[in-house]
């Protein structure tokens, strides 16, 4: 064969060998797309940092696991700390207990004078004053009503509010010094009062500022007082004389767990910890809370590994969790009638309401989300025809990039894994 003819066809056989191999990879794409599990898919979002993502989503009923990724890794939660500090508080007193907010003649009553203090024991609602629901009634009119009916126009004496229920920092310490002046990032108070802020800002002494108003109030009613203000660990000083006047009752747990959940609300989900706190009789502080609720969910076999809970919302960026321990906690709230009606439904709902909207699982997904700087988190479960839970989900993403494709990876996610 001559040399010129053998080299033309060696480069043909080249040329060829090259179409073939680019064929074989386009081939291997190919298949890698369509075989690519949803997992991966999600994976591949330019906005998911993989080192930093957690995702576990289990079948209720049999325990199989449809998709995981990290769920051991220790992450930072958001707002999905909600889901934990209420799910151990329903567990531990019910949907149905309610804040009583006490108040008391603290000397004797005689004729139309309370010889003696009015006395407020603040008991931990975060409803009182709030103008979003459950909307409570104005403690300050139940008073005064109070009175009159017991035909009293002269406190001879003080105001007080007592503020012992709570120990500790009304903020944990950790919380960003500038969450501490938005109305989010208020301190959990005793006795709490509009929501303690005044539009955006957060309002530091709630105490103050009822009392002012309940004294405006009670002025301009006719009733007089001859003392001053009041506030601390004042508590009853003539128990043998003292009177209870009122005790001003909130609405149950379960529709102030409902309104956290659906608004994320940070001053209710503080004080429901401190409120667990109490329950398993502890102080009532922030840290005794945190420690309680972490004990509470190891000794209910949860696996706690890898977990830091340092308040009840969520705020704190020391708090971390694993996609095991709050898949475990949905698991065992899955069978509560309350606990997942809490949660904002997909495509409808509160911080949902435009995830999965017009979608298959249009109204078919409850989660709870979290959402911070480079934060977003997903907890909840997937419903069936009657609103009853058949799968858990847990996403947890830190160190996200565009927030607006990080949620897009998670819708898409979720309607490839329940397609």
């Amino acid at each position: 064969m001559q040399p010129m003819l053998m080299k033309s066809m060696i480069v043909i056989d080249k040329n060829k060998m090259k179409r073939n191999l680019a064929l074989i990879l386009l081939f291997v794409t190919v298949m890698s797309m369509f075989g690519a599990s949803p997992i991966d898919k999600f994976l591949e979002s330019k906005s998911i940092s993989t080192g930093s993502t957690a995702v576990l989503v289990r079948d209720l009923s049999t325990g199989k696991i449809l998709a995981s990724h990290n769920a051991d890794r220790s992450l930072l939660p958001a707002s999905i700390m909600k889901t934990v500090t209420i799910a151990g508080l329903l567990r531990e007193k019910g949907p149905d207990e309610r804040f009583h907010t006490y108040i008391y003649a603290d000397g004797p009553i005689k004729g139309n004078t309370i010889e003696g203090d009015l006395l407020i024991m603040g008991g931990g609602d975060p409803t009182l004053g709030a103008t979003c629901p459950p909307e409570s009634a104005d403690i300050a009119e139940e008073i005064i009503a109070t009175l009159r009916h017991k035909g009293i126009t002269k406190i001879d004496g003080d105001i007080r509010v007592d503020t012992s229920l709570y120990t500790g920092p009304a903020c944990p310490a950790s919380w960003a010094s500038g969450d501490l002046n938005e109305a989010y990032g208020t301190g959990s108070h005793a006795l709490n009062f509009r929501r303690n802020a005044n539009g955006s800002r957060a309002v530091r002494n709630p105490e103050t500022v009822f009392l002012t108003y309940l004294c405006s109030r009670l002025r301009s009613s006719g009733i007089t007082i001859t003392g001053t203000t009041e506030i601390g660990r004042t508590g009853l000083t003539d128990t043998e004389e003292a009177t209870e006047l009122l005790d001003h009752v909130s609405d149950t747990y379960a529709e102030v767990m409902r309104s956290c959940m659906m608004r994320s609300d940070n001053l209710f989900a503080e004080n429901f910890l401190r409120t667990f706190a109490l329950s398993r009789g502890k102080e009532g502080s922030t840290e005794a809370g945190a420690a309680e609720l972490l004990s509470y969910w190891k000794s209910a076999g949860v696996p706690t590994k890898g977990v830091t809970i340092i308040d009840g919302s969520g705020l704190s960026r020391s708090n971390r969790v694993t996609a095991n321990f709050m898949s475990a906690i949905l698991q065992s709230m899955s069978d509560n009638e309350e606990y997942a009606s809490f949660m904002p439904l997909a495509g409808q709902e509160g911080t949902l309401s435009d995830f999965l909207k017009g979608t298959a699982l249009d109204a078919y997904v409850a989660m709870k989300t979290g959402s911070m700087k480079g934060i977003q988190c997903y907890a909840g479960y997937k419903l069936d025809e009657e609103f009853a839970p058949t799968h858990s989900i847990v996403i947890i993403m830190n160190d996200i990039g565009a927030r607006g494709a990080a949620r897009k990876a998670a819708e898409d996610l979720l309607l490839e894994i329940f397609d």
